[in-house]
């Protein structure tokens, strides 16, 4: 869901940071090539995730939705040197694509790509993230989110995408409709849990920004 006007939209772009050469590249080829590119984060949102990752300058982060790879090269131009990106997406068919634009970026050797189950790999990096990007299946977005809180430094942050859900979070879910659901059962968790502090974004189709005290 579009929640401003495409004109609105086209002018926070054009008074923002240019979307970088190599990430219009992916975003074109995205659009081609590969089904649901609406997934993708985009030139505004990207932009958002570069500046915020540029003020933590994150030592390790944790990228859980990898899906063609733009938000994880978003991400990795705040890395501290010598810093490391793990990702993590169950799409095999993906992974080459991923990687070509890696290696074409200044930060393809710190990104590493895990095929997989994300609650089956984090448990194995046994590191402590400073930034974790949360951007997959929504009805384990509560599931990652527990998971990962332990494994943060103090500080650290934690970024939540879709959680506005096209405006579905203000509806009675239908019986079905297992991801709305869960996905107002995560923005009240994190709106209550007094671990951490957070503020919900209305950046394209919400944007939670969640501290870690």
């Amino acid at each position: 869901m579009h929640f401003i006007s495409p004109e609105l939209e086209r002018y926070i772009e054009g008074h923002s940071q240019p979307e970088p050469e190599l990430l219009a590249r992916l975003n074109r080829e995205t659009h081609l090539k590969v089904l649901q590119p609406r997934m993708l984060s985009g030139h505004f949102q990207g932009r958002v995730l570069s500046l915020i990752s540029k003020l933590a300058r994150p030592a390790v982060i944790l990228e859980i939705g990898t899906y063609t790879g733009y938000s994880a090269l978003c991400l990795a131009e705040g890395l501290q040197p010598g810093g490391i990106l793990h990702t993590i997406d169950i799409k095999e068919e993906l992974q080459d694509l991923q990687r070509r634009y890696f290696d074409q970026s200044p930060h393809g050797r710190q990104i590493v790509q895990h095929l997989g189950p994300a609650l089956e790999i984090i448990p194995r990096l046994d590191v402590p993230f400073d930034l974790v990007f949360i951007d997959a299946d929504k009805e384990n977005y509560l599931n990652y989110y527990e998971m990962v809180v332990p494994m943060m430094n103090k500080g650290g942050i934690i970024l939540s995408d879709n959680v506005l859900w096209s405006g579905k979070v203000l509806e009675e879910p239908a019986a079905n409709d297992k991801s709305t659901k869960a996905l107002v059962d995560y923005n009240k968790r994190l709106a209550t849990d007094p671990r951490v502090e957070t503020v919900l974004l209305p950046i394209r189709d919400g944007l939670n920004v969640t501290r870690v005290i």
